[in-house]
């Protein structure tokens, strides 16, 4: 009996998410980046690989809080094995600072260059080696015309790439799939102890194709992304059996 046109419709539905980098969850490997309700803001509840990231960055802090985060993400992009190349014109990166999250930085391969243009095009070369497993740029801008380029790289190769957006001034429309900004926020200090406490982000999903925005706090601990929300739950429930 033929497919009936819902059949048809639904089939294209789930081809199209595939090829955008929306894939179903595998047995038993859900949720592997442990964004908690963040993945689940993304078709089929799966954080997109193989596709471009697009995180706004307009002040030096926000690009910080981007890298940091961004740490997170690469050390389960890289459990696999593979590279990652890091791609700017200004270098300000402390590559020991990636080990906090779990990140080696003799697999993170910097390269840092002097004319935005070369940027961009380091980055589509590199997007179209299947051997790495993430990219990530700092640039100011990029056209549409441009981000097209780098989705066709990707389209091929799977590799993840993420684009650090320094100038938001002109932030018009690209092919990226997400569209992210990342701040972050006083950490919490644990039974009075001095010193630093964990990561904090405030992450804000602004844009995500065929998914729901939305904004959510996260903390990094023990090798993995907690949300604040979830964290202040499980302690109210402890104080209250103590109590």
């Amino acid at each position: 009996m033929p497919d009936s046109k819902q059949d048809i419709i639904s089939k294209l539905r789930k081809n199209i998410l595939h090829w955008e980098g929306f894939r179903p969850p595998q047995a038993g490997n859900a949720g592997t980046f442990g964004l908690g309700a963040i993945e689940a803001a993304f078709p089929n509840g799966v954080f997109p690989v193989g596709t471009i990231h697009e995180m706004l960055c307009p002040a030096p802090e926000q690009t910080a809080a981007t890298a940091g985060f961004i740490g997170g993400l690469l050390a389960v992009l890289m459990k696999k094995g593979g590279a990652c190349l890091w791609i700017s014109t200004s270098g300000k990166l402390f590559p020991s600072s990636l080990m906090a999250f779990n990140v080696e930085p003799d697999r993170v391969i910097f390269v840092d260059l002097k004319k935005e243009k070369d940027v961009l095009w380091v980055m589509e070369e590199a997007l179209k080696c299947e051997g790495l497993a993430a990219v990530i740029a700092e640039l100011q801008d990029i056209s549409f015309a441009q981000s097209r380029r780098l989705q066709l790289a990707v389209e091929s190769s799977k590799v993840t790439g993420f684009l650090l957006r320094t100038d938001t001034r002109k932030v018009g429309t690209t092919t990226c799939v997400a569209r992210w900004q990342i701040n972050s926020l006083p950490s919490e200090l644990e039974d009075g102890l001095p010193g630093v406490g964990f990561p904090r982000w405030q992450v804000d999903l602004l844009k995500v194709r065929n998914g729901n925005p939305g904004c959510w706090q996260l903390e990094w601990k023990d090798g993995s992304f907690v949300p604040i929300e979830e964290k202040a739950a499980i302690a109210e429930t402890y104080v209250r059996k103590a109590g």
